[in-house]
């Protein structure tokens, strides 16, 4: 790798993930982020440069977990990694080589259809709660069966035994007004796999039958521990993640990063990457409720969102280095989900390029001189600002 060949000593470099950061018009033709009130943005945008990074590639729609391996300078279309490995690693699960791990969603079933993927964002007490009584479940067959609380309706599946495998239908239907999919096997290597799930699930059902919301749960991101290699192995780089939410943790441990464990908001994040200053090269701290707000279509809970971020800004800047912020994907509060379309960037460096916006937003940043670029290749844009590299060739 060409950059490998090239790496000096440089800057220190915080990659800020605005999760779910940009959108579409929502209210008079303006957009989430031009209906915010963003000074302290605005203000790094006037002064440094912007642009746009496409998540994977055109019209494809990432998950979060290929959204921040491209960030992270990952081709995500090279290393595919199914959400439950991230959960399960965000959630501080030994996960063995052969176990399979899945991200599981609480939900609410009506008379055989889903009528809400997420049990109506149940709190995370609720969802310890009611783990507690899945782990009667504890094996089926020869396999051990393994649950673990996440943060509000999310959990964890993570099963133990030989001959699993990913290759089962995920029971998320993908929106509600549908029935659950059923865990049936997609080859003939995950027969043995679908017939445990449908056994747990036979179970499961009748424990979670007299609750309210959370009466069944739906499955999803079937994974194996992948074969990649650290960060630091990839750019050379002492590297420290930091977020709330358990699968973005694992994303970070994934890739080698040092993860503290008990950040439970954005605060407590930003005080670790504070305490952990001078001990790592490269930084990653990750905010969601912009994300969140999106999914939910609700924009003025979006535009809140991005104003409580824009508050924290100066608390990053006064730290030094190279700071970065984007977002792995927009989320649209119009589509009320991810969307393909492409992230704004801003570089605060004036090493990083000529500043040409008024504002920080979705379109001054497609006009900026950062360019639209995949978001593989930020990375070495982060290094090349932070003086990483030294010049290559004669």
């Amino acid at each position: 790798m060409v950059y490998r060949e090239i790496l000096q000593r440089g800057q220190k470099i915080i990659l800020v993930v605005v999760d779910g950061i940009g959108g579409l018009p929502v209210l008079g033709g303006f957009t989430e982020m031009e209906l915010a009130h963003l000074p302290n943005l605005d203000a790094l945008a006037r002064k440094y440069p912007v642009g746009a990074l496409e998540p994977v590639a055109a019209g494809i729609t990432p998950g979060s977990g290929p959204a921040h391996l491209s960030l992270f300078g990952y081709d995500p279309l090279n290393y595919r990694i199914g959400r439950g490995i991230l959960e399960a690693l965000g959630v501080g699960l030994e996960v063995r080589k052969g176990d399979l791990a899945i991200r599981g969603n609480f939900a609410t079933v009506r008379d055989g259809v889903v009528v809400d993927r997420r049990a109506g964002r149940i709190p995370t007490e609720e969802n310890r709660r009611l783990i507690e009584k899945l782990k009667a479940i504890d094996k089926v067959g020869d396999v051990e069966v393994i649950w673990k609380s996440g943060k509000e309706y999310r959990f964890v599946l993570l099963l133990r035994g030989e001959g699993l495998s990913e290759n089962v239908r995920e029971t998320d239907p993908g929106k509600e007004g549908l029935p659950p999919v059923a865990p049936e096997p997609t080859i003939p290597e995950g027969e043995k796999t679908a017939r445990i799930l449908k056994e747990i699930y036979r179970r499961a059902v009748e424990i979670l039958k007299d609750e309210e919301r959370a009466n069944y749960f739906l499955l999803r991101g079937y994974a194996t521990y992948p074969d990649i290699p650290t960060f630091q192995e990839r750019w050379g780089l002492r590297a420290f993640g930091t977020a709330a939410y358990p699968m973005y943790r694992g994303l970070a441990k994934l890739v080698g990063m040092d993860v503290p464990d008990d950040t439970p908001d954005f605060e407590s994040e930003l005080k670790a990457l504070e305490e952990s200053w001078d001990k790592y090269d490269f930084f990653y701290i990750h905010f969601k409720d912009a994300d969140k707000a999106g999914e939910d279509g609700d924009w003025k809970r979006k535009v809140e969102a991005l104003q409580t971020f824009d508050s924290y800004v100066p608390r990053l800047l006064g730290l030094g280095g190279v700071l970065a912020v984007t977002g792995d994907h927009d989320t649209p509060c119009l589509i009320r989900g991810h969307s393909w379309h492409y992230v704004p960037l801003l570089i605060a460096s004036k090493r990083a390029g000529v500043p040409t916006a008024w504002h920080f937003t979705e379109r001054e940043s497609l006009k900026g001189s950062l360019g639209l670029r995949r978001s593989t290749e930020l990375m070495g844009l982060l290094l090349a600002t932070a003086g990483w590299l030294k010049k290559y060739g004669a």
